[in-house]
């Protein structure tokens, strides 16, 4: 199926006006030499910003923000199905708490590790990294 050409007055009509065409080679699949079917064009270049838009930092940081939505609606389920108390065993001191209230602390507790432990790495390399670029 191809598109009709462009008439004098259509939205996309690069000569509506009074402008002059643009003085290019023709478009594969165009019938106007001389100028640019401007739905082809159109086409080209969000298809140009979408390639070029994939994988980028927001796109990552979406992808994360959602599977943490997900683990922790997951996370509230779990705590409102396990109510029941549990008595936990510190070093300095023992907690009743329930189940599902623990665990939560847990896996805070752990993604705090995990936070630190990355943030210690990546200020590691950072490190190394203004000592390679001084020393070479």
């Amino acid at each position: 199926m191809t598109t009709p050409d462009p008439k004098h007055g259509d939205r996309f009509d690069e000569t509506a006006g009074g402008a002059e065409p643009h003085e290019v080679a023709p478009v594969e699949g165009s019938q106007q030499y001389g100028t640019v079917d401007p739905v082809k064009a159109e086409r080209r270049r969000v298809a140009a910003a979408a390639s070029a838009a994939s994988g980028t930092r927001t796109q990552a940081t979406y992808v994360g923000w959602v599977l943490g939505v997900l683990v922790t609606i997951l996370l509230i389920v779990f705590i409102v199905m396990n109510p029941d108390s549990v008595e936990i065993d510190l070093i300095f001191f023992k907690a009743d708490l329930p189940l599902g209230v623990s665990l939560l602390i847990a896996a805070i507790a752990g993604a705090l590790i995990t936070a630190l432990l990355g943030g210690a790495r990546i200020f590691q390399l950072n490190r190394a990294l203004k000592k390679a670029r001084k020393h070479g």
